[in-house]
């Protein structure tokens, strides 16, 4: 990963982290768990499916990078940077979560749940800050984009952050969401 490619992933986690916690602060018991549809997430889902999520990708990344480099599959999964790079903005496109990352409540204190993202994205930054790996030669598929490279996974961390707190601001803006 080179300087750049290092900056726009520490940039796309910073920020989404950010955004996060500015939409959570302050909420009440019946806001964290309001539901627009009993089908949608809570915003205390969207959290819970981002650590899971997040602390998923990054054993997956440790375990892939493990394994043999696979450079000849650079050329196909680089002409897929801008639908990683895009997928905070493709909302209109629903993504099904792995059952594995859904939530389930397993944090059921929200403070303990805001440490808890909180501890998972030092972690990832911390990974991010100091990697020499050649994230570029390793890969292992997306649910819908087929094989990423593990800088572009790195990469869908900070979107798919970003998407949630799209997600989360919607869940604010209905009519229903209680007052505070």
């Amino acid at each position: 990963m080179n300087k750049q490619e290092r900056r726009l992933v520490m940039d796309e986690l910073a920020s989404s982290e950010a955004r996060l916690l500015e939409l959570v602060r302050g909420l009440s018991e019946e806001q964290w768990s309001f539901r627009e549809t009993p089908e949608r997430w809570s915003i205390a889902d969207n959290i819970e499916h981002l650590v899971v999520f997040e602390g998923f990708i990054r054993s997956a990344i440790a375990k892939t990078l493990e394994g043999a480099a696979e450079p000849e599959k650079k050329a196909e999964v680089g002409a897929k940077e801008p639908f990683v790079l895009g997928i905070a903005s493709g909302r209109r496109n629903k993504l099904i979560a792995r059952e594995g990352v859904r939530p389930t409540g397993r944090w059921p204190d929200r403070n303990e749940l805001v440490s808890e993202l909180q501890k998972t994205r030092a972690v990832t930054v911390a990974f991010v800050a100091q990697t020499e790996a050649k994230l570029r030669d390793h890969f292992f598929p997306h649910i819908s984009l087929g094989d990423l490279d593990c800088y572009q996974w790195l990469v869908v961390l900070g979107q798919h952050s970003t998407r949630h707190t799209f997600q989360i601001e919607e869940i604010k803006a209905d009519p229903a969401f209680p007052a505070s």
